[in-house]
């Protein structure tokens, strides 16, 4: 009998399977992903499942009419593909996180009729978790109130990291693994004035953009610390006084573990707007800011700085709740 996980694509994703993964240490973990996207990335070397599998699909949103034809073809082969792995790993459960990578995992179980248990971790939900939401056997998310669990499921090491600031002495610059040209222009544009005031840099420009990146800092002679995918994002983190950053929900949760107040400037193509959703639901409780990409001016970053740290880095480390991980963890283990 196993635990079969899904979905990804994004990091923001895979960082709820992680969350929880590191849960079920003892359990028979299978993972089901895409060959697309970041999942052989985050998962390709992970010796916490006893098995792994990437599957050809690829997303069907935003796609021409014969983008959607091939899509929907590998869907129906992958999906065909999922139900033969599930059958032989005699999976109890089916843990799914969402995104193009989940949907033949996720069809499988309901056609195999086996527990699906859905994780949305967006204030909008995705178009697929919103399709699966009437046939899921749980759905969980921090946003509703009918929610099972409402604690968001952060690693360990984020609560471990929190304290509270008070003052800013380092930015942190959170474009995700991709990058964000948006907020990486706006990172040089502010380098020279926290130069000035003695204020450190630490960047996440994307994977593609490192070199460049660094290029820039030394012509505008700021020594800045710069990286793309990471393992070590809950140090940078930890270090950091203030954050500048896209709404992805678990950049967005990560940070609300510990204790860093943030600035978000959400992509605006997300699918459905969902990070403007996410990061709306922080500044409506005074825990956050929240600008959009036309509203950005340096000006108005810099006035952020003079702002009280201390009482937004002390109310969302009382707003997070800490064992979401568990919770949800607890709950797959019941079947």
């Amino acid at each position: 009998m196993s635990i079969v996980m899904t979905g990804g694509g994004t990091g923001g994703h895979l960082a709820i399977i992680r969350a929880v993964k590191e849960q079920l240490k003892n359990e028979n973990l299978i993972y089901i992903g895409s060959i697309k996207g970041q999942d052989k990335q985050w998962f390709g070397e992970d010796e916490g499942f006893r098995a792994k599998y990437f599957l050809s699909t690829q997303g069907v949103i935003n796609q021409g009419i014969l983008g959607k034809i091939k899509s929907l073809w590998m869907l129906g082969k992958a999906t065909k593909t999922a139900m033969d792995l599930l059958k032989k790993h005699e999976a109890k459960v089916v843990f799914s996180v969402g995104g193009f990578s989940s949907a033949p995992t996720a069809f499988a179980a309901k056609i195999l009729r086996i527990p699906l248990v859905i994780h949305e971790q967006n204030a909008a939900i995705g178009s697929l978790n919103r399709l699966l939401k009437p046939f899921a056997t749980a759905f969980i998310s921090s946003y509703l109130q009918e929610s099972p669990i409402k604690a968001y499921p952060v690693k360990e090491i984020f609560f471990e990291n929190a304290h509270t600031r008070k003052q800013v002495k380092t930015v942190i610059f959170l474009g995700g693994s991709q990058g964000a040209k948006a907020i990486n222009a706006l990172a040089f544009r502010l380098a020279p004035i926290f130069h000035e005031r003695g204020i450190k840099i630490i960047h996440q420009a994307g994977e593609k953009n490192v070199n460049e990146a660094q290029k820039i800092y030394e012509r505008l002679g700021v020594d800045a610390r710069v990286f793309g995918f990471t393992t070590q994002l809950a140090e940078y983190m930890k270090e950091a006084d203030f954050a500048i950053a896209r709404a992805g929900a678990s950049t967005l949760w990560e940070l609300s573990a510990t204790g860093l107040p943030a600035l978000f400037i959400p992509y605006p193509y997300a699918a459905g707007d969902h990070q403007y959703y996410n990061a709306k639901f922080l500044a409506e409780q005074n825990l956050a800011w929240l600008m959009r990409e036309n509203e950005i001016s340096e000006e108005k970053v810099i006035a952020l700085l003079d702002e009280d740290m201390d009482i937004k880095s002390q109310g969302l480390q009382h707003m997070v709740e800490k064992d979401g991980s568990r919770q949800i963890a607890q709950l797959l283990l019941q079947f």
